[in-house]
């Protein structure tokens, strides 16, 4: 008997009838003879509802004490949704159980809003299964090697999905979100965007990690490693659509061998508008100046993108890197208190906003002149290009926020994305 996981996003959980039409639809799987276990996230705007009222408790709560109790209250909202989807197919006539990560266990790092995986327990899950029963996981959450309640930060419940899926060997993993699928960018920039029929699993970590939305980074991450097959799917079809229409919607994320697999030397277009860059001009040209530099910044749980250095001057250069702009002021805190008096008389500039736009495909492994396509493109729409960083399959620019929508339009009307590959 194959065993699928279907995990279910915020807007999918939005309402209790918005949940009796997802229990409605594990219904269906379940009756067609599948294995299955859910894992749904908290209802759309939950999480975000808990955690304003946490700062309006404590607006700088960043203490390791404080934000082990943001955990908890996190937490709380997945737990809602798995107890109400359970209660939702209990009246479908579908025996089902809730549990919570702690329970299973799935158990994570002591990093407090941003855990980590280290193992998840099959065992009591598989014995629910062989009695007959769905099996419901909240998403997002777990527990750390001193019993403490984790969560796994913002889409980890894409993350406990997929993980779920590789530690039981499910036959699949199904993400329902509110779109059908991966499109080549965004079809609210981009009309004429066109979903894919499949994207290997090296593009979609390239795309999300460049900022698509779609899923969550370390969720490909987890899929890829594990050789999970993934299909992101709409929860917004009708739930009894017929079962093999449905298992073949979508997009699947594969693997570059697969011969099925569209070709095309650019497969999409990603962008992240969160971004914020800072730069430290004039720091000392010497061994050991980037560790000085980003070593507190990584040490304050402060994730870096983009890094550039630029050319040495009379023994000085420049430093410049990205973080998330949420982490802008932290970031630029951190540098003051711990990095400045150790860099000599370096002056600190920033800039929150600035954005960072991708092009993705495989085929540019094997094409030349992809890079020269997207700089001549930008050009002839006066766009500045501030930072350029690439890899064997992308090519990402660091651009000012307010060209953002004109580059990815452009950019997806230069490679011809509007159109199917031959």
């Amino acid at each position: 008997m194959a065993l699928i996981v279907h995990k279910y996003g915020g807007t999918s959980m939005g309402s209790t009838e918005r949940i009796r039409d997802v229990a409605k639809r594990v219904a269906k799987w379940m009756r067609a003879g599948y294995q299955m276990v859910v894992v749904p996230s908290a209802m759309s705007g939950e999480t975000n509802r808990l955690l304003g009222l946490a700062k309006e408790l404590s607006p700088l709560a960043v203490t390791p004490a404080v934000t082990r109790e943001l955990d908890i209250v996190a937490a709380a909202g997945e737990q809602v949704s798995a107890g109400l989807l359970a209660i939702a197919l209990h009246a479908e006539g579908v025996p089902a159980v809730s549990y919570a990560g702690w329970q299973v266990p799935i158990k994570t790092d002591a990093t407090y809003t941003k855990a980590r995986i280290e193992s998840i327990d099959g065992a009591r899950v598989h014995a629910e299964l062989a009695a007959g029963k769905v099996v419901i996981i909240t998403g997002f959450q777990g527990v750390d090697s001193g019993g403490n309640i984790t969560t796994l930060g913002r889409g980890g419940s894409d993350t406990s999905a997929v993980a779920v899926a590789a530690a039981l060997k499910a036959d699949e993993c199904l993400i329902y979100t509110d779109v059908d699928g991966v499109y080549t960018t965004d079809p609210r920039i981009v009309p004429e965007a066109r979903r894919l029929a499949s994207i290997s699993f090296e593009e979609m970590l390239e795309m999300a990690s460049l900022g698509s939305k779609v899923l969550q980074i370390r969720s490909v991450e987890f899929a890829g490693k594990y050789r999970v097959p993934l299909r992101v799917l709409s929860s917004f079809t009708p739930w009894d659509i017929a079962l093999g229409e449905e298992a073949q919607s979508g997009t699947l994320i594969t693997f570059e061998e697969d011969a099925n697999m569209e070709q095309a030397i650019v497969s999409g277009i990603a962008f992240n508008r969160d971004e914020a860059k800072i730069s430290l001009l004039g720091v000392p040209d010497q061994p050991g100046i980037a560790y000085k530099i980003l070593g507190p910044v990584a040490d304050a749980n402060i994730d870096i993108d983009v890094i550039i250095q630029n050319l040495s001057h009379d023994g000085r250069t420049d430093f410049s890197f990205t973080v998330h702009r949420n982490d802008y002021a932290r970031t630029l805190e951190v540098l003051k208190a711990q990095v400045l008096a150790h860099v000599g008389d370096a002056n600190v500039v920033g800039d929150p906003k600035i954005c960072k736009v991708s092009i993705v495909g495989i085929g540019m492994r094997s094409h030349v002149g992809v890079a020269s396509k997207m700089f001549r493109t930008l050009s002839e729409e006066s766009i500045n290009i501030q930072m350029i960083t690439t890899s064997e399959i992308k090519t990402s620019v660091v651009i000012d926020e307010k060209y953002m929508e004109l580059a990815v339009r452009a950019l997806h009307k230069a490679f011809g994305l509007e159109q199917a590959p031959a």
